[in-house]
C-alpha cells in the first residue's frame, strides 16, 4: 500500500514530538525501553508496530519478530487509551483485545495520559504564538459545536423513530409490553399447573 510509510512515518514524527520532548516523561518513557507494542487497527490491512528505545520511538509496518504485546481495536477506540481508568472496561466490552504483556499497554497509556497535547504547541513556531492559540481555540469549538449537533441529532432521530414515525417504542410503551408479558407468562403458567393437576386426577 503506497499510503503505509506516509501513515507509519506521519505517526512517528508526532508520538515522538509529543513523547520524547518533554524531560518530566523520561521515567515513563524508561519503563517502556526495549519493549515492542504491535497495533491491529480494523480499518488497516497491515499493523502499526511501536518500537520503543530511550531516546525515540520507531513506528514501523512490518515486523518478523515477536511482540511484547498485541492490540486489536477499532480507530475510535485509540483515543480512549489515553485514560488509563478505561482499559479494563474496554477489554471487557471487547473494544480492546489484548495478547501478551497487559503492563506494556498499560504503561503506553499512562505515557499518553502523562504527555501534553496542546496543538498550539506544534503550531506556534510556523504561524506564531497568537495565531496558533487562535487556531486552537476554534478547533475547539469548532469539534464542541460538532458533537453537540451530533447529540442533537441522535435525539431528533429517537423522537422522530417513536413519537411521529412510530417505527420504534416508546420508553412507557416498552414496559408497558414487558409487563403483559410477564403476566400473560404467569397466566401460562398458572393454566400449566391447574392442567397438570387435572391430568394427574
Amino acid at each position: 500500500m503506497t499510503l503505509t510509510p506516509l501513515i507509519t512515518g506521519g505517526l512517528e514524527t508526532a508520538l515522538n514530538r509529543v513523547l520524547y520532548r518533554d524531560r518530566s516523561l523520561k521515567a515513563a518513557r524508561q519503563r517502556l525501553a526495549g519493549k515492542v507494542l504491535m497495533l491491529h487497527l480494523q480499518e488497516l490491512d497491515f499493523p502499526l508496530v511501536l518500537v520503543f528505545s530511550e531516546s525515540q520511538l520507531d513506528v514501523l509496518s512490518d515486523w518478523q519478530d515477536n511482540s511484547d504485546c498485541t492490540v486489536s481495536l477499532r480507530v475510535s477506540t485509540l483515543p480512549k487509551l489515553r485514560d488509563r481508568q478505561q482499559l479494563t472496561s474496554l477489554i471487557r466490552s471487547g473494544e480492546l483485545e489484548v495478547n501478551g504483556d497487559l503492563q506494556v499497554v498499560q504503561q503506553f497509556s499512562a505515557l499518553m495520559d502523562l504527555a501534553e497535547l496542546d496543538p498550539a504547541e506544534y503550531l506556534a513556531p510556523w504561524i506564531g504564538d497568537i495565531a496558533a492559540q487562535g487556531v486552537s481555540q476554534a478547533a475547539q469549538q469548532a469539534l464542541k459545536f460538532v458533537q453537540q449537533q451530533f447529540i442533537r441529532r441522535q435525539d431528533y432521530l429517537g423522537q422522530v423513530l417513536t413519537e411521529e414515525w412510530r417505527v420504534a417504542p416508546g420508553a412507557l410503551e416498552l414496559a408497558w409490553f414487558c409487563e403483559e408479558v410477564e403476566a400473560t407468562e404467569r397466566s401460562l403458567n398458572a393454566f400449566e399447573t391447574r392442567l397438570a393437576q387435572l391430568e394427574a386426577k
